[in-house]
């Protein structure tokens, strides 16, 4: 299969003018018995609407116009969750990351959590296709009695159209702090002949889609050997394993079928926060 050429990230084919650069700036407070939104910013292409819910939560659901990124263009997610407020932030869709002619696509995401305040931060799959180039950053400040659920996944083209990402680039950097203080640090970088490198036993043995989830918070870190029993028996054809980081709940998923890692996640996903998933998630 033709594997196509990936140029070198410091030499842009295209001016930047013409890269889509912009993002969404969220900030949510408890007004009452419920969380409301107190502020929205939309720039760039990027926006965010907010069904309704029937709890006290808020929920907000991330759309890019453009229908997917290519190599230049930046995407930033900035929000903030005042005290005791309880959000969920989705996305409308997965995420299509094209071939890049040169540029990474930079995806950026800075999570606040204010004291005795609760987020799900569940963004629908990321999907890498052959020569894209994506640099991913999350960085999350959690008060000490704050709680988390975060979950991001990539998929590494699309296997039901035959496709796969053979050439490109993957940064993935996760910086979570608790009270200022570093507690989660994950890197991951796969560059080049990327399908090459993940059939290797000892990275992916063949995997073509994974999956990051971290839970902050007492009642997560109980749940720890009810979920690995579901990921021994209920979860076929995905490899998965979990432990306890830093008083943070953290499971690693892996699967050659990329809807199979999709399906574990959903029931992974309902299990670890006690709610239906987004709406947008059935979609």
């Amino acid at each position: 299969m033709f594997a196509p050429p990936v140029p070198a990230a410091s030499d842009p084919l295209l001016p930047a003018y013409v890269r889509a650069d912009g993002g969404v700036r969220l900030r949510f407070g408890r007004v009452g018995a419920r969380t409301h939104r107190l502020e929205l910013a939309e720039s760039g292409g990027y926006r965010a609407r907010f069904p309704t819910t029937f709890d006290a939560s808020c929920e907000a659901v991330l759309i890019n116009t453009g229908g997917g990124m290519a190599g230049g263009d930046t995407m930033r997610v900035a929000a903030v969750l005042e005290a005791e407020s309880d959000a969920v932030i989705t996305s409308q869709a997965a995420e299509k990351i094209y071939r890049s002619q040169g540029t990474e696509t930079r995806i950026e995401t800075t999570l606040t959590l204010k004291a005795g305040a609760s987020l799900a931060w569940l963004p629908q799959e990321s999907i890498l296709f052959s020569g894209a180039r994506l640099a991913r950053n999350l960085t999350i400040d959690l008060a000490a009695d704050a709680r988390l659920v975060a979950c991001e996944s990539v998929f590494f083209g699309r296997s039901a159209m035959g496709e796969a990402m053979l050439r490109g680039s993957l940064r993935d950097r996760w910086r979570i702090r608790r009270e200022g203080r570093l507690v989660f640090a994950d890197d991951l970088r796969l560059e080049g002949a990327v399908a090459a490198s993940l059939a290797r036993p000892a990275i992916a043995a063949g995997a073509r889609a994974s999956a990051t989830l971290v839970a902050a918070g007492p009642e997560h870190l109980a749940k720890l050997d009810d979920l690995r029993g579901l990921l021994a028996d209920a979860l076929p054809d995905v490899e998965a394993g979990a432990g306890i980081v830093s008083d943070l709940l953290v499971v690693r998923l892996l699967s050659r079928d990329a809807q199979a890692l999709r399906r574990a996640l959903v029931t992974l996903l309902g299990h670890v926060t006690g709610r239906a998933l987004p709406r947008t998630w059935s979609i």
